[in-house]
């Protein structure tokens, strides 16, 4: 299995517009973040997980010529803004399966209506699949996917379990029962917005404790604002097995 970090942004990403922050202005690859997303692959299968704005270049960018479905973990702009990129790969694979809660597929069919409406439909929008998912496991080419639920501050969201490996993003607050879900895990991918508290992520020092709580082999921050700081000065203070993620980065279990 690998994951590829296609963003690590928060919802303006980095550099953020009109602001001139010194992380902002850096000319280190790894301060730069796009939204928030990645792809789980494995033999010649991919699955991506939020599908935001930036969505088209990270495609481009990572040149993914096939892709097997979409997850998303909630409806926020920077986690769905890319669904109509969906459309080269309608047309050339068919219709796209994407995986969200009801409430999720309710709000995309409010927001991109020509899309989901099935009388007059636009010829060019892309097809997909709703396959709307509960609390239970399902199974993916093989793999069995767990949903997480989490609070994003007063927003139910979802988290994925694939196998071993978790993606948590706009974490907040997670209930015990949950966190029994994230027992034996290889790789925990969760959020550090920044250094001081927010209402609806995790800062640092949250991240952190979520992570020696959880005890995962290894964690990977992301979904980063620039008030983080530079890539290179919060990775040294980092305990040895957390690291900071970063666009394009690779990981192979």
């Amino acid at each position: 299995m690998k994951i590829t970090f296609l963003g690590t942004g928060t919802s303006q990403g980095i550099p953020m517009i009109a602001n001139n922050d010194p992380v902002c202005l850096s000319n280190n690859s790894k301060d730069k973040r796009l939204r928030s997303s990645i792809m789980i692959s494995w033999d010649d299968i991919r699955y991506i997980i939020d599908c935001g704005p930036d969505f088209r270049q990270q495609m481009l960018r990572e040149n993914v010529q096939a892709i097997n479905g979409v997850l998303f973990t909630h409806e926020h702009s920077d986690h769905t803004a890319g669904i109509d990129d969906l459309r080269p790969y309608t047309y050339k694979m068919g219709e796209v399966p994407i995986y969200a809660q009801e409430r999720v597929i309710e709000s995309l069919k409010i927001r991109f209506s020509y899309i989901f409406e099935t009388e007059n439909r636009y010829a060019g929008a892309p097809k997909l699949t709703e396959n709307i998912i509960d609390s239970n496991s399902f199974m993916l080419n093989g793999v069995r996917v767990t949903p997480i639920a989490v609070m994003h501050g007063k927003l139910p969201i979802t988290g994925y379990r694939f196998g071993n490996v978790a993606y948590i993003t706009d974490l907040k607050t997670m209930s015990d029962q949950e966190k029994k879900k994230l027992e034996g895990l290889d790789i925990l991918i969760v959020n550090a917005l920044r250094i001081t508290t927010h209402p609806t992520h995790l800062n640092l020092e949250e991240a952190i404790g979520f992570v020696n709580e959880i005890k995962p082999k290894r964690a990977y921050f992301t979904h980063i604002s620039h008030k983080l700081g530079f890539h290179e000065e919060v990775e040294k203070i980092l305990p040895e097995n957390v690291f900071l993620s970063y666009d394009g980065l690779e990981i192979k279990l």
